[in-house]
């Protein structure tokens, strides 16, 4: 069975910096694309970044120039950086992996930026 799970959410102050963790277990065959989404009171789930099995990346554009996505792909995990961080950062965070032809989400991680 397919797991996938978030870490590293938390309370920040606008300007501040966060690292979140998505490690997957559990996957008989290769992740192919594995990214965030997030998702803030009252809205639709946004895109946040994402990289591919080949290593090519692409960012929300809300946050492009901000947060950087690495992956290590032997360990099946994802690292997002997130920078200069602004109110409408909040929100709980979501990492997503591909395995076995469909997406596998993770419980999510609260991340809120506030002074």
């Amino acid at each position: 069975q397919v797991q996938v799970l978030e870490s590293g959410g938390g309370l920040v102050q606008p300007g501040g910096s966060l690292r979140l963790s998505c490690v997957v277990s559990g996957s008989g065959s290769m992740v192919a694309g594995m990214g965030w989404y997030r998702q803030a009171p009252g809205k639709d789930r946004e895109f946040v970044a994402g990289m591919s099995a080949g290593g090519m990346s692409r960012y929300g554009a809300s946050v492009q120039g901000r947060f950087i996505m690495s992956r290590d792909h032997a360990k099946n995990l994802v690292t997002l950086q997130m920078n200069d961080l602004e109110p409408d950062d909040t929100g709980v965070y979501y990492c997503y992996a591909g395995s076995g032809g469909r997406n596998h989400w993770g419980q999510g991680t609260q991340v809120t930026v506030s002074a």
